[in-house]
């Protein structure tokens, strides 16, 4: 791509993005993919990378944009999934990849589309194969091109969950497939059909919409997984549970029925299992309540997977049920001998690696947090064999020298400023060192870590609240720059010490203004009292908060011009951009920006996941309709008086369209400045490249139009042009 000099959205959207690497078991490579998307060409292009860890260079092994998920089967070979004809998914195997001219082969064609790969070894030669992909009533494998169409159009329910984030419901359901590859006369094959582990049980995984390898794993001693609780609607309840099938050989034709984990007092989400290298121990989180899709994760582990009599036991139990560590586990990395647990959890606007005992027993104090990054948060992390000799800068942070035998990472991450980087921790040894970083994109376009600072502040009760701070990389403390007021979604989420490409601060900072993300009441990442206190608060000590936030930039924050200060927000933050515009907040910025925001809370029951609303308004609308409307932004529209931009897909179906078409009908009805931007084909983000980059058209105008910028810009622009004539007359 041609880089400018200034990050442009452009340049945001063309930039490429890399997958977490994976290391290989030698841990001397890694592989990752590439995309980029071209505005000259109008399309996007992909690559399969090969990274040398210990040189930090990689170069190109697979150019093919319907190339994805690489997966090792060995040090030097590994296969990935190559899309058909005819809605076939072909399995493709590269060999000797160090070579100059690695042997491509395709081993394999499945009549349907699977992903979410995962592959272990179970004797030599052989490889357990399971991936996932749609199963029909029948438990057959659904291939959408080859399937009958109906002749009509009409769709039918007589239960809920009709639709579910973008797409209406289906019979067809996910599931979890298997079989072995092996590798015979030096060629790997598909040993036979792929076997459907979930036919028949009623059980669906990975769990919609997002779920995927995070899902389920494998060992040699079977199969574990979440799926919904089939005695449970979906749309009112949360609970997933913990499954496991045991499987020896991987081609059994008719699997074992699963077996589900007990955690008595959890009820919620269960989420990321994982097998301990052994195969015999599973770590695993689960959620407390089953209709709080924000809960706190508890972390815990099942001692034997072999017998499932007893239940799984909770890492920092207490009496009271709260659990002694008040943090949100995530994912999830067993040690090389499975004496330790690593786990990834946020804090403090970035999400960072905690270190355990990979017993409870033995777990007599918190986690410590692990130094694995410069600055940002982490994304992914991989166990990294201890044979890597890594040529690259080390920092130091305890002098403890490592051993072989010690557990190293090989950790992914991103900040503010560097949208990649791959880099090596030890945990023990407390350091790290950067082996291939996208940072240089940033610093082509001024991007450095001196632009991002954050605060703190006094919130509406006893209590801190933290933001991020985002300056344009040419900052000068001696003048003064207008506000870009950022409010998260969720609302249960946060700001985060890392990289985006829909809601990016350095696209709004490089256009010249001071950014601050507050993480108000409702934000993750500090403790659970503060991100409980937004139950039945919507818009209470958020907002005051918000407030707060305001009047501390207001007092100390003397290069930020306040009198031309906008804000913007999506999701819950679109709900508050809403809140505020009937608020005496709307009236300290110029113009607000509401996306997929919520118009009155009594619609709420048109989303499709009811439990949310049911907690967060505790109850249903027909038996504490009070609660919905005392936060119901349409309660004070007669207050509404500051131009805003709203922004509204028709494929989101969490926040359906009508709440922005209301909220634009009465904008435009009391005759105040409103622009409607409107995604037919777009979800609750807003994803196509082309599609992205006329929304950031459309932000900065409507924002810089109001602020001044635009007005600062134009004479920018005029002072550049008549230096160039200058110039050429004195040349002349």
């Amino acid at each position: 791509m041609t880089l400018t000099q200034k990050f442009t959205p452009e340049a945001l959207l063309s930039a490429p993005r890399r997958s977490p690497a994976i290391p290989n078991c030698d841990g001397t490579l890694a592989l990752y993919t590439v995309s980029t998307y071209s505005f000259e060409e109008h399309k996007r292009s992909s690559q399969i990378r090969l990274l040398k860890i210990g040189a930090g260079q990689s170069n190109v092994v697979v150019d093919d944009t319907a190339a994805s998920e690489p997966v090792w089967i060995g040090s030097g070979e590994f296969i990935y999934l190559k899309g058909g004809e005819n809605g076939t998914t072909n399995i493709v195997h590269v060999g000797d990849i160090v070579s100059p001219k690695p042997k491509t082969t395709q081993i394999a064609s499945v009549n349907g589309a699977i992903s979410n790969v995962k592959v272990t070894h179970l004797a030599n030669n052989t490889l357990a194969f399971v991936a996932s992909a749609l199963a029909t009533p029948e438990g057959k494998l659904y291939n959408g091109e080859t399937a009958q169409k109906p002749l009509s159009s009409a769709k039918v329910y007589t239960s809920l969950f009709a639709r579910h984030w973008d797409s209406w419901n289906t019979e067809n359901v996910s599931s979890l497939w298997y079989s072995t590859l092996v590798k015979a006369d030096g060629k790997w094959s598909l040993s036979a059909e792929l076997i459907n582990a979930l036919a028949g049980t009623g059980l669906s995984s990975p769990v919609p919409p997002f779920g995927g390898t995070g899902d389920f794993d494998i060992s040699t001693s079977g199969l574990v997984f979440v799926a919904k609780d089939p005695e449970l609607d979906p749309a009112i309840y949360t609970k997933t549970n913990l499954y496991y099938i045991p499987l020896s050989s991987f081609t059994e034709t008719s699997p074992p029925a699963p077996t589900m984990v007990q955690t008595p007092g959890l009820e919620g989400y269960s989420n990321s299992p994982v097998f301990s290298h052994s195969g015999k121990k599973v770590a695993f989180t689960r959620m407390k309540s089953n209709q709080y899709e924000s809960d706190k994760t508890r972390l815990l582990v099942v001692p034997d997977i072999s017998d499932l009599s007893k239940p799984a036991q909770e890492f920092y139990a207490t009496e009271d049920g709260k659990g002694g560590w008040d943090s949100r586990p995530d994912s999830i990395l067993w040690s090389l001998n499975d004496s330790e647990l690593f786990v990834t959890a946020e804090q403090t606007g970035a999400n960072v690696i905690f270190k355990l005992p990979s017993s409870p027993s033995e777990a007599d104090k918190l986690p410590e947090s692990v130094r694995s990054i410069d600055s940002g948060s982490v994304a992914d992390i991989k166990i990294l064999s201890t044979n890597t000799n890594t040529t690259t800068t080390t920092t130091t942070t305890n002098p403890t020298s490592s051993s072989s035998s010690e557990t190293r990472l090989f950790v992914t991450s991103s900040s503010l400023i560097d949208n990649s980087c791959y880099s090596i921790a030890n945990p023990s040894a407390g350091t790290f060192s950067t082996v291939s970083s996208a940072s240089k994109q940033g610093k082509t376009f001024g991007l450095h870590r001196r632009s991002v600072s954050d605060i703190t502040f006094k919130g509406a009760g006893d209590y801190d609240v933290h933001a991020l701070v985002m300056k344009p990389s040419d900052f000068d403390s001696k003048k003064k720059y207008p506000l870009a007021f950022l409010i998260h979604g969720g609302p249960q989420g946060a700001w985060a010490d890392s990289w985006s490409t829909r809601w990016n601060p350095a696209v709004f900072a490089e256009q010249g203004y001071v950014v601050v993300a507050p993480n108000p009441t409702g934000s993750t990442g500090y403790g659970m009292a503060l991100q409980n206190g937004i139950k039945g608060s919507w818009g209470g000590r958020p907002y005051e908060d918000l407030e707060k936030c305001f009047e501390y930039i207001e007092k100390e924050m003397g290069y930020v011009d306040t009198e031309r200060a906008v804000a913007l927000g999506a999701s819950y933050g679109g709900y508050m951009i809403n809140w505020i515009q009937g608020h005496p907040l709307g009236r300290k910025f110029k113009a607000l920006v509401c996306h997929d925001g919520v118009f009155s809370t009594l619609n709420q029951w048109s989303s499709e996941e009811l439990f949310f609303p049911i907690h967060d308004f505790s109850g249903t609308i027909y038996d504490n309709r009070e609660e919905y409307e005392k936060w119901d932004p349409a309660r004070f529209l007669n207050e509404w008086a500051t131009p805003q931009l709203i922004i509204h897909s028709e494929l989101d179906y969490r926040l359906p369209v009508t709440e922005g078409l209301a909220a634009f009908n009465v904008l435009q009805a009391k005759k105040i400045d409103s622009k409607l931007l409107v995604y037919p084909d777009e979800n609750h983000w807003v994803l196509k490249p082309e599609n992205s980059l006329v929304w950031h058209r459309e932000v900065l105008g409507w924002i810089n139009k109001y602020s001044g910028v635009e007005e600062e810009q134009k004479r920018m622009a005029g002072q550049q042009v008549n230096l160039a004539d200058r110039t050429q007359d004195k040349a002349e």
